[in-house]
């Protein structure tokens, strides 16, 4: 079972070997540590399972370090400090019997047995008073928020069926931009998102989690988030006391340390079904009011997905324009594909065909399941006609789309009023890396469109 669990940084510079006579400047952060590795000393875990940013993260995939053990060390912060760790194999196995067939977890594709300082800078602490445990080991994806939580839920599952006393650490620093001077300069969203997390954590009010707009997080250049949403998965159900120990960013960079101790079950803390549910109704009443595009293209997803049948196109749609569908799930892209001029006798095709490309041919993503219908927001743009620029000035991210484009025929497409896209350079640039154009390639076409967005 999981008897402790803690939210913690993970800065190199607060260890003396490292950060040498700058570890005054975060000495509160220090102590901290200092007090949950007394504390989890006390607790004597089995085993410690870490979630970390810089351990092996892919887009679609969770990988759960596999092997018998793993060492790490310093070096690349010139410093001869190493950690050497003995993996919990019977809880890996136990975890990946745990999830569900189809859930993107486990160690197939990767075993690396180096340490990854996310993880390593936690355990130095701890080390220091406590050492007889094993490690688990988890990465991070690009999944949606829903599975990490997810995750953390099948954790839970394995952490009751083994006879284990288990401390869970969710490593990731706040915010990486709170001051000028600071590595990563200053976003006014870098002390928010601190303010906010802190909030959310100190209250164990986990709901919360889903609810950090994307555009926001990417602003605050966190690097935690979805570390905390799997421990809160781990806590799923489960009444909890919370301690706030300490909060600071003296280097621009938030640590931020929370601890939260198990009090028994509460049927009012399953977050991620109250979330799920939530996700459905704002879903179902939207459908009730959307128009003909949006409810055509619903209806192509769905006949799609379910029978992989093609819908026939109403008669009372005329007209032929290029249309792009995109399609979310859980605030997050799940599919986008359309066409800049019509390549269809008429626009309801071109929306149907289009749909069933953005949930089932996109490249950077999985095709759409059945379970996920419920939970997805379409939205169809149609294209007016696109017309040459000489001068970025004439570009407007909120209302114009650009085409990137180069005589050898490499071409890139962004859609307007996208969500943090909000200059005319961050458009340009987007657009560019999606056809492998150089932006400063004098023979680079450039032109813009309007569209009518319909939700």
């Amino acid at each position: 079972m999981i008897i402790k669990a803690y939210m913690v940084p993970h800065p190199p510079i607060a260890i003396p070997e490292i950060g040498k006579e700058e570890t005054k400047q975060c000495e509160t952060t220090i102590q901290s540590f200092q007090m949950i590795a007394k504390e989890i000393a006390v607790l004597k875990p089995d085993t410690i399972i870490v979630t970390s940013p810089h351990a092996t993260m892919y887009r679609d995939y969770f990988d759960i370090s596999g092997g018998e053990s793993a060492y790490g060390d310093f070096t690349q912060f010139h410093c001869p400090v190493s950690i050497e760790v003995q993996y919990d194999m019977a809880f890996i196995d136990c975890l990946k019997q745990t999830l569900p067939e189809s859930f993107p977890a486990g160690d197939e594709y990767n075993r690396d047995v180096m340490l990854d300082h996310g993880t390593m800078v936690p355990l130095y602490f701890i080390e220091k008073e406590y050492s007889d445990f094993k490690l688990v080991r988890i990465g991070l994806s690009g999944l949606p928020l829903t599975m990490h939580y997810a995750l953390g839920m099948g954790i839970q599952k394995a952490a009751e069926q083994l006879d284990r006393r288990i401390v869970f650490i969710g490593s990731g620093d706040l915010s990486h931009c709170q001051k000028a001077d600071g590595p990563y300069g200053y976003h006014k969203e870098g002390p928010a998102y601190d303010e906010k997390i802190m909030k959310t954590m100190g209250t164990a009010a986990f709901d919360e989690l889903f609810d950090y707009p994307h555009a926001f997080l990417d602003a605050a250049m966190e690097c935690g988030h979805r570390s905390f949403v799997i421990m809160a998965g781990a806590l799923d159900g489960i009444a909890l006391s919370t301690h706030v120990y300490s909060h600071e960013a003296p280097f621009g960079v938030g640590y931020g340390f929370v601890s939260f101790t198990p009090k028994g079950k509460d049927e009012s803390r399953h977050f991620l079904s109250l979330y799920e549910e939530k996700e459905r109704e704002k879903i179902t009443t939207k459908r009730k009011t959307s128009d003909l595009y949006v409810t055509l293209a619903y209806e192509a997803v769905e006949a799609w997905v379910k029978q992989r049948t093609r819908i026939m196109p109403p008669e009372e749609v005329k007209g032929r324009a290029g249309v792009f569908v995109s399609i979310h799930e859980h605030g997050q892209l799940r599919g986008c594909i359309g066409t800049i001029s019509p390549c269809y006798d008429n626009i309801a095709r071109e929306i149907i065909e289009n749909a069933i490309s953005a949930c089932s041919r996109d490249p950077r993503f999985n095709p759409i399941t059945e379970e996920e219908l419920p939970y997805l927001e379409i939205s169809v743009d149609v294209l007016g006609e696109a017309e040459r620029i000489e001068d970025m000035r004439q570009l407007d991210p909120k209302r114009y789309g650009v085409i990137c484009s180069t005589p050898d025929g490499r071409r890139g497409v962004l859609l307007p009023d996208l969500e943090g896209v909000d200059t005319v350079e961050q458009q340009v640039k987007i657009a560019c890396q999606k056809g492998g154009i150089d932006p400063h390639d004098e023979d680079v076409i450039f032109e813009r469109f309007e569209v009518v967005r319909h939700v």
